[in-house]
């Protein structure tokens, strides 16, 4: 079998993390291109990885007839348009989450997808997590009984990544906490409760802590250093209440907050049983039996969830599956996302037809 070529665009933290050590053990994979703005970007990584181009313009590559596959790691505001253009070059994608920094940014790219007939699957990699996908079973089969509420937090203190730059700065980002953490969360909230169809979003943005950037107190800023020229435009909290025609959903999210601790979790509770997963780690499993408390901490090899996520997106482009990260699937999350952003600014409920 001849090997995929792929292409890397975007040459920052998520490719270097995540999509490209995937590749390279993929037996099946040939990372052909690195392509980055800032050239001397590529360029790094081709030596680090000793394999590959370096180039600067992905225009450049569109036609190449050897790449069957990209991965688009660059910043959000870059996901639609050049998603959009590999697709419509016949290539198939895979985009880091969020999809794109809007609802109608995101419809235009599933809208090149249902027309090309390429693959388009998005970044939301807890889809591909064992844990979740033990939850999502134990849903599906009925442990948890009637699944009625599901409470996310993505709290944590001082944490504003890269204050003045492109995480902060809306036009690039998209937003703040929500779009960045968020996503992630609700999206685990939503696969592992089968996609319900949303009814109402009623949500509360704060953008508090950041806005005095030269007074910002923190500890380290991984996405830093800060930038005190910069912008600053992008929420460092919020809350939200939705309704589905599933469960209801409650999250609060911070950035950045006057607590000092930090709050990763899910809640899902069920009228028999209720499960607590910390993002990224184990769960556990509460409920009753023959009148005692039971409290269940499964043990399990979690493996790379992005290792598979790479695995079945390469894998995908064979067999023509359609992975749980489509974007005909996660679309709702970008859907659900924007009914936050637009409640917060309108100061009302959102009610969807």
């Amino acid at each position: 079998m001849n090997k995929i070529k792929v292409a890397i665009i975007g040459c920052g933290m998520i490719a270097k993390t995540a999509h490209i050590p995937a590749y390279l053990k993929h037996p099946n994979v040939e990372i052909k291109y690195f392509c980055d703005f800032y050239k001397e970007n590529a360029e790094r990584f081709v030596k680090e990885y000793k394999c590959g181009v370096a180039v600067q313009d992905y225009h450049d590559i569109l036609s190449d007839p050897e790449i069957e596959a990209v991965s688009v790691c660059t910043s959000n505001d870059a996901h639609a348009i050049v998603s959009i253009d590999f697709l419509r070059a016949g290539k198939n994608v895979l985009c880091e989450k969020p999809a794109a920094r809007t609802y109608v940014e995101a419809l235009e790219m599933q809208k090149a997808q249902n027309e090309t007939g390429k693959v388009l699957n998005i970044g939301l990699v807890n889809r591909f997590n064992k844990a979740v996908n033990m939850i999502k079973d134990l849903i599906e089969n009925g442990e948890l009984g009637e699944l009625y509420h599901v409470y996310a937090s993505f709290r944590a203190h001082r944490s504003i990544p890269g204050l003045g730059r492109a995480f902060t700065t809306k036009a690039i980002s998209g937003g703040g906490v929500m779009i960045d953490w968020g996503v992630h969360f609700l999206d685990v909230v939503m696969y592992c409760s089968g996609d319900p169809k949303p009814t109402t979003v009623s949500a509360q943005t704060y953008s508090k802590l950041g806005r005095n950037m030269k007074d910002y107190t923190y500890l380290n800023m991984w996405a830093g250093p800060p930038n005190d020229e910069g912008i600053y435009d992008v929420e460092d909290f919020v809350t939200a209440m939705i309704r589905t025609e599933g469960p209801s959903i409650t999250m609060n999210g911070a950035w950045a907050q006057n607590i000092g601790e930090e709050e990763m979790y899910i809640d899902f509770l069920g009228d028999k049983a209720g499960i607590r997963l910390q993002y990224g780690g184990d769960f556990k499993v509460y409920s009753a039996k023959d009148g005692a408390l039971l409290e269940v901490s499964p043990k399990f090899n979690t493996g790379d969830h992005f290792h598979n996520e790479i695995n079945a997106f390469v894998d995908c482009i064979r067999t023509g599956k359609k992975l749980p990260s489509h974007i005909d699937t996660v679309i709702v999350t970008a859907k659900i996302i924007q009914a936050i952003y637009d409640s917060s600014e309108q100061r009302r409920e959102i009610i969807f037809d």
